[in-house]
């Protein structure tokens, strides 16, 4: 693990400790069970949207809502995640990743509540998810999916998380960042398989990471492509390599118009 990720780990069992006092793991398990049976908080189908994307033809985008980040600082000062939303949406993303981490990205769960409120595209919760009370959290807050990160987890946890995701109705997203992580998280259901192109160590970032790796994906996952697609030729260079499903965050914060950037990327 990382110098950056030990610490975010770390931080985040206090958080989780302290939560728990607050709302028991019993009660955030109601919330995510009634959520499920609600018309407007019931999962969306956040790989499902993917794939029909990618069946029409078009690229499966996962936009990101982020207002900072570790290694960048504040990405977006007029930060308005219900507007950025609706601007997504509208500009034909297929689904939303937004940040909840408070202390390394300046995100918030009420972040992922208004943004999803704003629109109909499913909303993926993307923090550092290490312990099942907060998957039962991510369905209490709204989410339709979570991010599960191969750098942090063992593999006997991540079957743990997935299980509890998918008796909830959420769909997963696993991420890797090298081959011996690859092989694990192959070792999931979930079809959602992410490469990032961001070196976890040097925060250098290199689309190299995943053209090297997708090899090694089979065909019945769906490849998500993370980190570093700037360009339209960035995309060009991923679909013509057949990989269809992209997550983009910081190239579209930095944009006055999020959703714009977002259709002129992929147009």
């Amino acid at each position: 693990m990382s110098d950056i990720l030990e610490k975010i780990v770390a931080t985040k069992k206090i958080e989780i400790t302290n939560i728990s006092k607050q709302i028991s793991l019993e009660n955030q398990r109601e919330i995510a069970l009634e959520n499920n049976q609600s018309p407007v908080l019931k999962p969306r189908g956040f790989i499902n949207s993917i794939h029909q994307k990618i069946a029409s033809g078009q690229a499966g985008v996962i936009t990101e809502i982020k207002k900072a980040s570790p290694s960048k600082g504040v990405l977006r000062e007029n930060f308005n995640p219900a507007e950025i939303a609706r601007s997504y949406e509208k500009h034909g993303a297929a689904g939303l990743s937004v940040l909840t981490d408070v202390d390394y990205f300046q995100g918030c769960n009420a972040y992922l509540q208004e943004a999803r409120a704003a629109c109909t595209i499913p909303v993926l919760r993307k923090d550092f998810t290490i312990d099942p009370y907060q998957v039962y959290e991510a369905r209490a807050i709204g989410a339709d999916a979570i991010l599960l990160i191969v750098a942090c987890l063992e593999l006997n946890q991540m079957k743990e998380l997935e299980a509890c995701a998918h008796e909830l109705g959420l769909d997963v997203l696993v991420e890797v960042h090298n081959a011996p992580e690859l092989e694990q998280a192959l070792e999931l259901k979930t079809p959602l398989l992410g490469i990032n192109n961001r070196n976890l160590k040097t925060f250098e970032v290199t689309l190299q990471t995943t053209l090297s790796l997708m090899s090694m994906v089979p065909k019945n996952k769906t490849l998500v492509t993370e980190s570093g697609i700037l360009s339209r030729s960035d995309v060009q260079l991923m679909r013509t390599k057949q990989v269809n499903a992209f997550l983009v965050g910081e190239a579209f914060m930095r944009a006055s118009d999020p959703g714009v950037a977002l259709s002129e990327l992929f147009s």
